[in-house]
This record gives C-alpha cells, structure tokens and sequence, in this order.
C-alpha cells in the first residue's frame, strides 16, 4: 500500500478539523512549531504543507502574527463545498470519464459533487435549475448546454444564478448569449480535420450526418462546409441529413432520407460515433458495404469505434482530460472572477478501417 506523504497528514488533519466545524475562518493556525512537535516532523515538511494549504485558500499567512484560516473560505465553510454537474446523459458512451475527470479533481480539492441529467430535455434542465437556484449551497456549477443549438427558455435561471455570483462553466456545449466560459472540443477544427483526412483519401463527393439541436452540430457544419468548398467539392445541400436528439435515438426513422441524399457520395462525415455505428448497420441491411461501397468518418473515438462492425476512423475526445480541465478552469474562476476560464481541445484523428483510400484505385 502506497503511503502518504509526510506533509500531507499535516493537510488532511486542518481538513478533517474543519469540516468537523473545530476550525472557523479567522482561526488561528497551531504554529510551526507546534506543528512539527505534534506531527514528528521537520520544519521544511510543516512549511510545505501550510503552502499546500495557503495555494488552496484555506489558510492565509499574516506577517508577525502567524497563519490563519482563510476568511475568503467562509462560504465554502458554511456549506458552500458542493459544485452542481449538470449533464446531458449519464450512459456508458464519453460522458462517465468526462464526469470521472471532473469528480477526481473537485474531490482532490475538497468539493463534494452533485450529479444530475437532463437528458437533453429542456422540462428537465428547467427542473435541476430552479433547484439550484432555490437552494444556497452550491460553490460552482459545471453544465453540459441542453439542446444548444436551439432557443433555450432557461436562460433566465441562468442569469439568475450568474446575478448571484455563482461561477458557472461550460463542457461540451454552451449558449452563445451567455457570456460564460466553457471548456469542450474544438468541434470546428474536428470536423475540418476529419473532411480534409477524407479528401486526402482522394473522396471528392462527401456528405455529412449531423445534430441541428445541439451548438455542436452546427460548429461542426461550419467546419465541414468549409473545408469542402476550400477543396472546391460540393457542399451544403443534397449530400446533408440533419437530425434531432429523438433522431439520433433512432436513425432507422431517416432511412429513405439517408439512402436518397448518400446516393452519390463515397464518403460521409458523421456527427458521432453513436451515429456512424447505427449509419453502418443501417447501411448493411440495404447491402452497402463500409468501406467498400462507402467510407465512414467520426468523432468522439469512443468505446463505439471499437465495437463497430468495420472499425471506425474518428477523431479523439478527450473526455477524461476534458472533464479535468473544466474542474480545474471553474476552481480558477471561483478563486478570481477575472480568470479566463476557456479552453479548447485540439485533439487527432484516430485511423482505423472505416475510410478506403481512392487514390490507391
């Protein structure tokens, strides 16, 4: 068994005082001395973890006076260590690693989590943000957007919550009128990198499977039409299916639609791949072979590229590592109101079989 470094029996044990209510902000820290009497330890080991504790807010050093606890920490002290994660789905696709990053990391500072699901559901968003908004323990909030690609009535809870002071960070999606920050892929540059991987396979006729619902789906247009109309190929209209959450549920739904509009083309790029998986059966069953007849391309790199009958070429997200950053970037927010707390991934193209070279023909 791995054994605790030295300093942070130091740390844990203002911790546990703490949240057992034996510390209070303005309290006055035991002093060095004490500190290595009590614990057994040297004076380089005490100071090292009065850093830790100062780097993390909770205790803060006056000059001739000694080190106390932080007053700063008084809401967190007073019940206020809950952050709200709030996502779309909880299901064994991207979204338990990217919640695994984020609890990994709030638990690492302190923070308990509280977990909802909306689902995609806008009744149900509405729902988890008027509990929030009713209630007064909540330090930060870490959101997936629902349906962002559509006017969303919830803004105003939104802006309730945000009227209090609440830090509020997105993943995966946000609301462009919100001027809040969000940390997810860069879904522009992942489909551009994905369309340019298919035209340098020699594809001149590329259509695209995407969401009109979610923000996502609409960045990754943007980014599929205009890397096909930089190569000069057609873009934009018959090679196009659009789909909703419901759609993405049940694919089946849009075979005429499917079949008719990828007629022509030798190459599709796919929103997911939970959406490339059902577009592969779906075209098996008509006697379309990938990637013989037609080459598929995605995102999300997920357990579904493996599973795939035809092993699916996608672009990696990185869920876990995504999930992390978002942890970190809203304890940054919370800790100075002026952090820029947005980031996006620039991640690669994970090559498997689902796209056929034509310039090898």
């Amino acid at each position: 068994m791995e054994r605790k470094p030295k300093y942070k029996e130091v740390v844990d044990w203002v911790k546990e005082r703490l949240e057992k209510k034996e510390l209070s902000p303005g309290d006055k820290l035991n002093s060095e001395n004490e500190l290595c009497e009590l614990f057994g330890l040297s004076r380089q080991t005490v100071r090292h973890a009065i850093g830790v504790l100062e780097e993390e807010g909770i205790v803060a050093r006056r000059q001739g006076s000694g080190t106390y606890i932080s007053d700063n920490r008084m809401a967190n002290l007073e019940n206020k260590t809950r952050v709200a994660v709030v996502t779309t789905y909880v299901d064994s696709y991207i979204f338990p690693r990217t919640i695994q990053g984020i609890e990994n990391t709030l638990f690492e500072r302190g923070y308990s989590v509280q977990i909802a699901f909306t689902n995609n559901q806008l009744e149900r968003e509405r729902t988890i943000l008027e509990d929030i908004t009713a209630r007064d323990d909540v330090a930060g909030i870490i959101m997936e957007a629902t349906k962002s690609g559509l006017p969303n009535p919830n803004l105003p809870l939104l802006q309730k919550l945000m009227e209090r002071k609440i830090p509020i960070l997105f993943i995966n999606s946000f609301y462009p009128g919100l001027p809040l920050p969000h940390v997810t892929l860069s879904d522009r540059l992942a489909a551009e990198m994905a369309v340019e991987y298919l035209i340098h396979a020699g594809h001149r006729k590329v259509g695209a499977l995407l969401k009109f619902d979610d923000g996502q789906g609409h960045l990754r247009y943007a980014g599929y039409l205009d890397t096909c109309r930089k190569a000069g190929i057609p873009a934009g209209d018959s090679g196009i299916v659009w789909l909703d959450t419901e759609g993405e549920q049940h694919l089946h739904d849009y075979r005429e639609r499917i079949l008719r509009n990828f007629k022509e083309c030798t190459a599709v790029f796919c929103y997911n791949d939970k959406i490339a998986f059902q577009l592969e059966v779906l075209l098996k069953e008509e006697g379309i072979r990938v990637p013989e007849d037609i080459s598929l391309i995605s995102i999300d790199d997920s357990e579904l590229a493996e599973l795939a009958e035809t092993r699916l070429t996608s672009v990696h997200h990185p869920t876990d590592k995504l999930g992390a950053r978002a942890a970190e970037n809203l304890l940054a927010v919370m800790k100075n109101r002026n952090f820029d707390g947005n980031y996006e991934f620039v991640t690669e193209i994970v090559e498997r079989d689902s796209v056929r070279s034509l310039n090898r023909v």
